[in-house]
């Protein structure tokens, strides 16, 4: 995993922001805490599209922002939040 420095330019002011990437099946298993399988099958179900840039075998993937994705995910979510309040 590594991290990875960029400025923001916005409205003439200039901040730095950090963003978390990583690379690869095994950046993603690393990140989500599971096997290189379901890394691969979590990758191709399409959920964190948007978080990944892919060049041929080159794979990175916005760290930060597929936890955003599968934090809102109803796919991901714990069975406890689904449940309504009564």
């Amino acid at each position: 995993m590594a991290l990875k420095d960029y400025e923001l330019e916005s409205e003439g002011k200039t901040t730095s922001t950090k963003k978390h990437l990583v690379y690869g099946i095994a950046g993603i298993a690393q990140l989500f805490g599971c096997s290189k399988p379901t890394a691969q099958r979590i990758k191709s179900s399409g959920e964190i599209d948007d978080a990944i840039s892919q060049i041929g075998d080159i794979i990175v993937c916005d760290a930060n922002y597929a936890l955003d994705i599968l934090r809102v995910s109803k796919k991901y979510r714990n069975t406890s939040l689904r449940k309504s309040k009564k």
